[in-house]
């Protein structure tokens, strides 16, 4: 397999990325974060320290992953996803630790869609574009609205 390959436009301090990876211009990636194989984590994507990425995961554009994120292989997260860490923000008022959210093995993540803190996403579930998930979704269900209601299963 390839090295990873990262674009001279981005700023990558992350010393544990997997083989074939690709990052794109304008990319943040902190140190501390860990991206596994064979990923392609589109332009203009910040990744902060606190995050573990599997093996073929896409992250699409404008997408920022908060400290405490968990990412298993397989997963897709569209174009402008949020995600957020910290149920209860406060300007310069850190939480001892962030939240723990998890994406399962092959789950998909619509475009703007939000993830609130803490929650799992269950392995091969699809969250609509625009969702917003306030608690955890089951393996294999279809999510959408707000806030995230199961409409099927896979």
């Amino acid at each position: 397999m390839k090295p990873a390959y990262i674009h001279p436009m981005s700023d990558v301090k992350a010393e544990v990325i997997g083989d074939g990876t690709r990052v794109w211009q304008f990319c943040v990636v902190l140190a501390g974060a860990r991206i596994g194989a064979d990923c392609n984590i589109c332009a203009q994507v910040l990744i902060e320290g606190d995050v573990v990425i599997g093996d073929r995961v896409t992250v699409k554009s404008g997408v920022q992953l908060w400290d405490g994120l968990r990412v298993e292989d397989d997963v897709f997260i569209g174009p402008n996803a949020t995600f957020a860490n910290d149920a209860f923000p406060r300007s310069r008022q850190r939480p001892p630790a962030y939240a723990r959210t998890l994406l399962c093995a092959g789950a998909s993540i619509g475009a703007n869609a939000t993830i609130l803190p803490g929650v799992t996403v269950g392995a091969g579930a699809m969250v609509g574009a625009g969702a917003v998930v306030t608690r955890d979704v089951p393996p294999g269900a279809v999510v959408v609205g707000n806030p995230a209601r199961v409409i099927r299963q896979l």
